[in-house]
Parts: structure tokens; C-alpha cells; sequence
């Protein structure tokens, strides 16, 4: 009885272990069905082999041993820098240039199940677009060219990669780098370059320098006519006031004499004087008149009679004169 009932309790134990380790592992089991997606991220599920959706951020449960998660991909912009290629430019020149593509995957679906293995896929893609688009450019042109080359490949390999589910933002040329020979010769243009442009800068710099002495004595000479001109016009003004001055006070003294000629023939024809008093009057005036340098004199009418008197009156005084000398002189004997 006592083996019964501890053989009772041991298949009653064996089964409660049973139970607890069947809970254990279907809790194991939920566990690992559980996934949470983070931000930026997106998850293939796929069903029985066959693609069955697309997980976005947050909580998931998937069905065990039915569904798995096939590729969690990255939704950010992504950069990958591909190995230097060589490349040959249309002059035949053989150059290596390395690449930069940003890209993002835009349908998680196609990334997948699109191409296989994509970066190595658009490594392959970007090595032949450039160098179907360098073999088009001689080399001049194609290091002066990059922003036509950066958009002419992004153009070619966005449309390449849309049926992968790949959105290709931007591609740039990191470095272009030709052969050594070619980088010498580079060099030494660039050299020459320089100081050819050196010498028309020092060369336009003296012409510049030689222009603004000239204007500046152009000026100079411009402001000294100038002030020489206005010194002869000053000058010139001053001689002209100076004159109407001295023509103004002439003016003024002739009109000042005549003004006293008038006021002695007005004083004199006030004093009513006789006949006599103008003839001497007039026979001093002759006498001034006669001390002057002309040769010809007119004498009025009334004066000639007055004129033989005087003669008259000298011929008497000059043969009188001789006799009251000649007594004087005998008590000398």
C-alpha cells in the first residue's frame, strides 16, 4: 500500500515537471516570436518560404516555425565609397577614379527579392556608367566636368536601381587621379599659368599707376591754367575798376573847373565890370596864349587896335630910355 501511494506521487511529480517545462518552453517559444522594429529600421517576413509583409516600427508577434524574418533592412541614407576604377578618357588617357554614392533603400520588398547581393551589384553598375561617360570626354574635360558627370551618373544608376527598391541621392567623384607623366606636365602648365598671370597683373598695375600720374598731372595742370586764368580775370578787374576810378574822379574834377568857371562868369557878370577891366582881362589871356608852343596866333578884332597902341607906347619907352642913359654916364669922363 505505502509502495502504491509513493508510486502515485511520483508519476503525480514527473507530471507537474512536464507541464512546468512544456509552460517554460512555450513561454521560450513566445519569446522569441516577439520583435520589436526600431526606428529607421523595416523587417521582410516571409511565410512558409513566400514572401508575407513588412514589418514597420513596433511590436510584432510572428508565427513559430511558420514565419521568419528573411532581411531587416536600414531606411536612412546610406554612404558606401567604392575602390578607385581605371577608366579611359577619349585621348586615351588612363586615369583611376574612385566614387561616392548615397543612396536609400526605399521598398525593403524589392531590395530583397530584387538583385542579389545590391552593393556589389551597384559597384559593378557605377564602374561601367563611368567609364561609358568618361570614354566620352578627353581629359581637360573631364577634370573640369564633375558636376556633369556627379548628375549624369546619378540620373543613369536612379534608374537602374529603381527596380531594387534603391533611391540613388547623389554620386560624386571623390578623386581623379592621373598618370604621373600627365601630372607633371599639369604642374608645369599651372606654373606657367601663374606667372603668366603674374605678369599681366604687375603689367596692369603699372598701367593703372602710369594712368593715375597722368590723370593727376592732367588735373594739376587743369587747376594751375585755371587759377592763372582766374588771376588775369582778378587783374583784369581790378585795372578796369582802377580806371573807371581815375576816368570818374577826371570826371568829377572837370565838372568840379567847370563848375568854377561858371561860378566866376556868374560873379563877374554880377559885378557888371566895364569895358576896360575886360580888356586887360583879354590881354593877359593873349599873353598866356602866346607863351605857348604855337606858332599861329588869332587875335580878335577889338584886340588889334589895342594891340598898335601898346607897339606904340613900347617905340616911346625904348627911345627914352636910351637918352635919360646917356647923362648918367659922362661923370665916368
Amino acid at each position: 500500500m505505502l509502495a502504491l501511494s509513493l508510486g502515485f506521487d511520483l508519476a503525480r511529480f514527473s507530471g507537474i515537471i512536464v507541464i512546468v517545462v512544456i509552460i517554460v518552453l512555450v513561454l521560450l517559444i513566445l519569446a522569441a516570436n516577439v520583435k520589436v522594429v526600431q526606428q529607421s529600421k523595416a523587417s521582410v517576413v516571409e511565410r512558409l518560404g513566400a514572401f508575407r509583409t513588412v514589418w514597420g516600427v513596433g511590436l510584432h508577434i510572428k508565427i513559430p516555425f511558420i514565419e521568419r524574418i528573411a532581411k531587416t533592412v536600414s531606411l536612412k541614407e546610406q554612404v558606401v565609397d567604392f575602390a578607385p576604377q581605371p577608366v579611359i578618357t577619349k585621348d586615351n588617357v588612363t586615369m583611376q577614379i574612385d566614387t561616392v554614392i548615397y543612396f536609400q533603400i526605399t521598398d525593403p520588398k524589392l531590395y530583397t527579392y530584387g538583385v542579389e547581393q545590391p552593393m556589389s551589384a551597384i559597384e559593378n553598375l557605377t564602374a561601367t556608367t563611368l567609364r561609358n561617360i568618361i570614354g566620352d570626354l578627353e581629359l581637360d574635360q573631364s577634370l573640369t566636368s564633375r558636376d556633369h558627370i556627379n548628375s549624369q551618373m546619378r540620373a543613369i544608376l536612379d534608374e537602374a536601381t529603381d527596380p531594387w527598391g534603391i533611391k540613388v541621392n547623389r554620386v560624386e567623384l571623390k578623386n581623379i587621379m592621373p598618370p604621373k607623366d600627365i601630372q607633371d606636365s599639369m604642374e608645369k602648365q599651372m606654373r606657367a599659368e601663374r606667372e603668366r598671370r603674374e605678369a599681366i597683373l604687375q603689367a596692369e598695375g603699372q598701367k593703372q599707376s602710369q594712368i593715375l600720374v597722368a590723370e593727376g598731372e592732367k588735373q594739376s595742370a587743369i587747376l594751375r591754367a585755371d587759377a592763372a586764368k582766374q588771376a588775369k580775370i582778378m587783374e583784369a578787374e581790378a585795372n578796369k575798376a582802377a580806371r573807371i576810378m581815375a576816368a570818374e574822379a577826371e570826371a568829377e574834377a572837370i565838372t568840379k573847373v567847370q563848375q568854377a568857371t561858371a561860378d566866376a562868369i556868374r560873379l563877374i557878370n554880377e559885378a557888371d565890370p566895364g569895358k576896360g577891366v575886360l580888356t586887360i582881362r583879354a590881354l593877359e589871356t593873349m599873353q598866356k596864349v602866346a607863351d605857348g608852343r604855337a606858332t599861329k596866333i588869332i587875335i580878335p578884332s577889338e584886340l588889334q587896335g589895342l594891340a598898335g597902341l601898346a607897339a606904340t607906347a613900347k617905340s616911346v619907352f625904348d627911345s627914352v630910355e636910351p637918352n635919360a642913359a646917356a647923362p648918367a654916364a659922362k661923370p665916368k669922363q
